[in-house]
């Protein structure tokens, strides 16, 4: 997998990539100074790939350590350009997270939509015919 070849993501895409509600990401916004996406002439933000990074250093920050929002600011404001190095994910292996996610969900579809079919033959159906 190469690079995210975009400049510029809007939120939506944003969103799907981080598995995070747009509305997480305007908050977060308000929370942490250093996430300052750019706007465009309308007015919609516009991530670059830094700000996507940062978002996926806040969501590691507060979901996986378990940091409070202000714990994770002054974590932020305090970490040095080698501990962010360490937690930063490369855009590949966050597109193949991205991928796996896709999968899972779409097999989980693929799976209800099978044990919804009429007439499935069942471990138990089979077990039944040869009596």
């Amino acid at each position: 997998m190469g690079k995210i070849s975009k400049v510029y993501y809007s939120i939506s895409e944003v969103s799907d990539l981080t598995g995070l509600e747009p509305h997480v990401l305007r908050y977060w916004e308000s929370e942490f100074p250093s996430l300052r996406p750019m706007k465009n002439r309308g007015g919609n933000r516009a991530y670059r790939e830094n700000d996507i990074k940062l978002i996926f250093l806040i969501k590691r920050l507060l979901y996986h350590e378990k940091y409070t929002i202000d714990g994770a600011r002054r974590q932020l404001k305090k970490a040095s350009d080698s501990y962010l190095e360490q937690l930063e994910l490369s855009f590949d292996e966050i597109q193949a997270q991205d991928m796996v996610r896709t999968v899972r969900e779409e097999l989980r579809d693929i799976l209800s939509l099978v044990e919804e079919m009429p007439g499935r033959v069942t471990a138990s159906d089979e077990g039944a015919d040869e009596e």
